[in-house]
């Protein structure tokens, strides 16, 4: 994960890689990202990743909306939108 936040809508940028093996940290850091005021995430750099990426995206959203704020999503790759849609919760992802 970025260590900057993005000046725009205060996104920050998930890493190259979402996995099983990466979702704890990358969790972690979003939630303290969002808990700093961040509203959204740019997943541009995102080339690897698996459905454990969906219950990270879907746990920042809850975050999000916890704190009452709308969570946006960008640049979500193809194959993850895809993926989320298999699972039926494309609908919940941003």
């Amino acid at each position: 994960m970025s260590d900057v936040l993005s000046p725009v809508a205060d996104r920050f940028e998930c890493g190259a890689t979402l996995t099983h093996e990466s979702a704890k940290a990358a969790l972690e850091a979003g939630l303290q990202r969002i808990a700093a005021g961040a509203n959204g995430v740019d997943c541009a750099p995102l080339a690897q990743f698996d459905s454990s990426a969906l219950a990270v995206l879907l746990a920042w959203e809850r975050a999000a909306q916890a704190r009452g704020f709308h969570f946006e999503i960008v640049n979500l790759p193809a194959g993850l939108a895809s993926l989320a849609h298999a699972y039926g919760v494309d609908t919940l992802i941003g």
